[in-house]
């Protein structure tokens, strides 16, 4: 076909656009007609449907990544995304994760002592063997999941270097005896602090020692000196107990025998007032009738004594006739007691 200017209809087609339009019919061709071809755009549906749709689980945490980068997070329930575009990581944040430092659990919970994270020195230059383990839960999912890279190794070297931080601080009869709750605590709050740091995403729950003892070198020096200070803890114990028992029962009798001492005074000091006011009752009515009191003094004196005494009463006239040396006093002996085999 020839072309020319003023005929637009006479113009030459253009290969590219003929090319697509065969590329089309072929396309066209290999589609299946009818029903199959509904059937395939329903289950493409579908496929996208199931893509675009996801559940986070009661415990999870949802981090929603376009091309790799994260764009938001969504809590529990259903949720939709763009399909074939967005990915979701479901991390468990309700779950106590745990990391063993000094050991490690087999399958058959058997377990084995790593010397090279268990060996620590105290601050006394004493070597201990350190066995604890570490427990924690994700508090920010975004973080834990994409600013450390291997997040329960670097849990685990951050709390070797914090219990060899702690435990250089410490003496070695703390780490055995008394100490440990302490130790724990500074851990705990030294770890956490590190990994703020490395905004890790995650809250420590708990650092727990599981065995703190000497190497097995001198294990049976440190048991001899274990047991002489626990010997010591005890005989003080019982020092203790026994001052506990004496002292109440010393300080009972003792306020016994001041109590019994009020109470001697008081009931001295009331008996003397009585008397007192016994006496002085008696005097103020003595002044009132002296004569009548002399006589009653008088006869209840002679009622006390005149009992006690021999006497012989004479009458007046009889008496005026009596010999002065007259001895009275025989009249009051007693005849003599005939003794067994007289005669009468």
């Amino acid at each position: 076909m020839v072309w020319d200017p003023k005929d637009p209809w006479s113009r030459k087609s253009d290969p590219l656009e003929d090319a697509l339009k065969q590329a089309q019919l072929q396309f066209k061709n290999l589609l299946p007609s009818g029903g199959f071809r509904n059937i395939l755009l329903a289950g493409f549906l579908l496929f996208l449907a199931w893509q675009s749709a996801f559940i986070i689980g009661p415990d999870e945490e949802g981090i929603v990544k376009r091309f790799g980068i994260p764009v938001r997070s969504v809590g529990p329930g259903p949720h939709l995304k763009i399909p074939l575009v967005e990915s979701v990581l479901q991390p468990k944040v309700a779950k106590l994760h745990r990391v063993e430092i000094g050991f490690r659990t087999d399958r058959q919970s058997r377990q084995q002592m790593i010397p090279q994270e268990a060996l620590m020195l105290t601050g006394d230059m004493n070597i201990l063997a350190i066995e604890f383990i570490v427990q924690y839960k994700i508090n920010e999912a975004r973080n834990f999941l994409f600013n450390v890279a291997d997040i329960h190794d670097t849990i685990g070297k951050a709390a070797e270097a914090s219990m060899r931080e702690v435990i250089g601080k410490s003496k070695i009869d703390e780490a055995l005896t008394t100490g440990k709750a302490q130790i724990q605590q500074d851990t705990q709050d030294l770890l956490q602090k590190i990994l703020d740091q490395y905004q890790a995403g995650v809250q420590i729950a708990a650092v727990q020692l599981q065995d703190v003892d000497p190497p097995e070198a001198v294990a049976a020096a440190f048991k001899d000196v274990t047991n002489a200070k626990e010997d010591r803890e005890k005989l003080i114990n019982q020092s203790i107990g026994y001052r506990n028992d004496i002292l109440p029962k010393a300080k009972g009798e003792a306020a016994q025998v001041v109590n019994q001492a009020k109470g001697y005074a008081q009931a001295r000091l009331n008996r003397a007032e009585g008397e007192a006011n016994r006496f002085l009752a008696t005097l103020r009515e003595y002044n009132q009738a002296r004569d009548t009191i002399s006589k009653r003094i008088y006869i209840e004196t002679m009622e006390e004594i005149l009992p006690k005494m021999e006497k012989i009463i004479i009458d007046g006239k009889a008496a005026e006739r009596l010999v002065p040396y007259l001895p009275v006093d025989r009249f009051s002996k007693k005849p003599p007691v005939p003794t067994e085999g007289r005669q009468p």
